[in-house]
């Protein structure tokens, strides 16, 4: 069974950073997918965060976390990282990691930020984020 394993997250105040970092059991996975990070908030419909594929493109953010959000790829030890500058409460959520196949073309993630994770897809359990202070 293929399982996502998520680090990070935890508590921080605002205008505070935090790491998250992703690795799927299997490093096909990774090579194979586009990774991505989506986040729910107590009430509120999950959304897309960032995406990245490790086999090229441009990665994908949410207009919300532009410019304060860097997705990166550690191809050695086939792992995401979110890196989360200048975090605001309206980050506090549930942080979850994704993998689901690309599509053609220079922006092969893109379509994770409003089509979310299909079927063939895979999710992490979830890290909690919360903002405050």
């Amino acid at each position: 069974q293929v399982q996502l394993a998520e680090s990070g997250g935890g508590w921080v105040q605002t205008g505070g950073s935090l790491k998250l970092s992703c690795a799927p059991s299997l490093p096909g996975i990774y090579y194979a997918n586009c990774m991505a990070w989506f986040r729910q908030a107590p009430g509120k419909e999950r959304e897309g965060v960032a995406a990245i594929y490790p086999g090229g493109g441009s990665p994908a953010y949410a207009d919300s976390v532009k410019g304060r959000f860097t997705i990166t790829q550690d191809n050695f030890n086939t792992t995401v990282t979110l890196q989360m500058n200048s975090l605001k409460p309206d980050d506090t959520a549930v942080y979850y990691c994704a993998a689901d196949k690309p599509r053609p073309g220079p922006a092969p993630c893109h379509w994770m930020m409003t089509g979310g994770v299909g079927d063939s897809g895979y999710w992490g359990q979830g890290t909690q984020v919360t903002v405050s202070g």
